[in-house]
């Protein structure tokens, strides 16, 4: 293989440039050309793609969000897309593509191979570390650490006003990165996807904190829980009891952007150089994960065939610890 082309799909994550900046620099490594796609699929239908070196990608590794930008493509979605997009890459006479993402920019790219035998290689970066097949995803400990130190900071207040605080961190349908932040925060209560929300039984545990001397006390609310945002889960609290005067923080997009932690560095770095020896090595259809500390391959159709969870006794944990 030649020339291989590396492309950022879905939502940007800490440890993207970390990745790209990978994959470009094992390519030149082992002799092989690399081309950078601009704004994912859709810049791969419309002939977005330039050839990149390893200066090209000096000085990234510490920055957040995608050199090489990102976009949701739903003219990819239809096979008249995907036909464009196989045409982009057999004129520039690309052989192989790394695909950094989640798991739908991963079904794109099995699509890709089924139908037009173009070699794919996932590289997961996504902040809701849901992907099934890998440990941790790129931008999930990045993420993480900006909600723990929100509710550090939001503590303080809450602490100082004796007040009572709800915060929304991102996560899609996954309670993952709403379940670690909120044992990483000590926080009351966490409100996730994966376990049903009892309001009633809410309003107790807040009634009994401040029962055993607590004033202030904060609630961690999934994105994807099922009463919705954290502000109409305070909307209901304060109607059905006498926390009327609660606050609500959505920590929201913060949690995508900023220079990445170490951990996204060097996982992103380790998952891009197996990424582009897997193509080099003629394999095609596997994501570059981390499994057990160790970088290995997994098929892409582990991403959405199963989800990566927490441990249920992390459940307990929290429960335990908030007393």
């Amino acid at each position: 293989m030649k020339r291989i082309a590396v492309l950022t799909s879905g939502g940007d994550s800490s440890g993207m440039n970390a990745a790209i900046r990978a994959v470009v620099r094992t390519a030149v490594y082992h002799g092989a050309e690399v081309f950078g796609i601009e704004r994912g699929y859709s810049g791969l239908i419309a002939g977005q793609i330039r050839p990149m070196g390893a200066r090209s990608v000096s000085g990234i590794i510490n920055r957040g969000g995608t050199i090489l930008r990102t976009a949701r493509c739903a003219e990819f979605l239809q096979p008249e897309g995907r036909a464009k997009a196989a045409a982009q890459l057999k004129e520039h006479g690309i052989e192989g593509l790394v695909v950094i993402g989640g798991d739908g920019s991963y079904r794109g790219a099995m699509l890709l191979h089924k139908e037009h035998g173009v070699r794919c290689i996932g590289v997961p970066g996504t902040i809701d570390n849901d992907i099934g097949g890998t440990d941790f995803t790129i931008g999930y400990d990045t993420a993480l650490n900006v909600a723990m130190d929100a509710i550090d900071r939001i503590r303080d207040t809450a602490d100082s006003h004796d007040r009572l605080f709800f915060i929304e961190v991102m996560g899609r349908r996954s309670g993952y990165l709403a379940m670690m932040s909120g044992i990483a925060g000590g926080a009351e209560e966490i409100l996730i996807p994966e376990s049903p929300t009892d309001l009633g039984k809410l309003i107790e545990s807040l009634r009994s904190g401040r029962g055993a001397g607590k004033a202030s006390s904060i609630v961690i609310v999934a994105e994807g829980d099922e009463f919705g945002n954290a502000y109409e889960i305070a909307k209901r609290v304060g109607e059905q009891s006498e926390f009327t005067d609660s606050r609500c923080v959505v920590i929201g997009h913060l949690q995508r952007g900023g220079s990445p932690t170490a951990f996204d560095r060097v996982l992103a770095s380790r998952l891009g150089l197996l990424a582009v020896e897997a193509l080099l090595d003629g394999e095609t259809g596997k994501m570059a994960a981390l499994v057990s500390s160790t970088p290995v391959l997994r098929p892409l159709s582990e991403a959405w065939e199963t989800r990566n969870q927490f441990d249920p006794s992390l459940l307990r944990v929290a429960h335990i610890l908030a007393v």
